[in-house]
């Protein structure tokens, strides 16, 4: 059986490994135990941050809806109750942003 020189794809393998954790402090940058560690909890952490910050704006969108129909003299959930009862199929997304950015629109859809 032949021999086989792997130092072209442990090198690229590490190159690789640095790069992600260029910009770290002390060893993680530079020494590839540590820096293996790193990028592993560095992708972990951000995956995770990915689904929170879902999670996060969700929760802001319903308090920017609920704030903006207070003031119009209703509560959140009989907003989004009387919605879905007139079968207006407009997502909180869009709804905070109209809410923001729209109030005279938002007045209307609430009335509606």
């Amino acid at each position: 059986m032949p021999r086989v020189k792997r130092g072209t794809h442990r090198i690229k393998r590490r190159k690789n490994i640095l790069a992600r954790t260029k910009g770290m402090m002390w060893g993680r940058k530079s020494k590839i135990t540590l820096a293996k560690v790193a990028a592993t909890k560095s992708g972990l952490n951000a995956y995770v941050g990915r689904k929170l910050k879902k999670r996060d704006n969700r929760g802001l969108q319903q308090t920017r809806i609920n704030a903006a129909a207070r003031e119009l003299g209703t509560s959140f959930s009989k907003f989004i109750g009387g919605l879905k009862a007139k079968k207006i199929g407009l997502d909180r997304k869009v709804l905070s942003q109209i809410a923001m950015n729209h109030p005279a629109v938002f007045a209307k859809i609430v009335n509606a």
